[in-house]
């Protein structure tokens, strides 16, 4: 290992050839934030790789972390009684998921299960939680988009619901 790996911090760890904080950078969750608290959230985060096939979480296990896709695709699906697996999303590059059992502290509502083989960006629920209580400015960016991630989540869903509810009345 060369002095200069030595000093460098895993916010410059290159992934696929950019640095952390250059992905996040790419991503609508950290939107708005600057270079300085993308190396923050860049520093507590961790790359995993599942491959194709694998199940990255199931629904109803607890949630303790957020993905980041940064290669691959995942499919998050649930599985309906008498009819199997029903796929909600298929998410790709830039796309993350998880997040809602970081807000709440439910349990997964869905299951994510590799598409493709699948390169993630996770950050877990307890470095998140401390990261924010220390920088108050982070917090209230970080969370606004968590918000505004949720509420067109919300939105998509409630235009597919009437889209169906109105799909069945013929």
């Amino acid at each position: 290992m060369s002095s200069d790996e030595k000093n460098v911090g895993p916010a410059e760890v290159e992934v696929k050839g950019k640095t952390r904080v250059e992905i996040l950078e790419q991503i609508d969750l950290f939107a708005g934030l600057g270079r300085e608290h993308l190396a923050r959230v860049a520093e507590i985060g961790q790359e995993e790789h599942t491959k194709s096939g694998q199940k990255v979480f199931d629904e109803g296990a607890p949630g303790d972390k957020f993905y980041v896709v940064l290669e691959g695709a995942v499919r998050i699906s649930r599985i309906v009684p008498g009819m199997g697996e029903e796929a909600l999303a298929v998410l790709r590059p830039g796309a993350y998921f998880g997040e809602m059992s970081l807000i709440d502290s439910s349990p997964r509502s869905a299951t994510a299960i590799a598409h493709e083989s699948l390169e993630t960006f996770s950050i877990n629920r307890r470095d998140l939680e401390d990261l924010l209580f220390v920088d108050r400015d982070l917090a209230y960016e970080l969370l606004w988009n968590f918000v505004r991630t949720l509420s067109s989540r919300l939105r998509a869903t409630n235009d597919k619901m009437t889209f169906l509810a109105t799909s069945n009345k013929f």
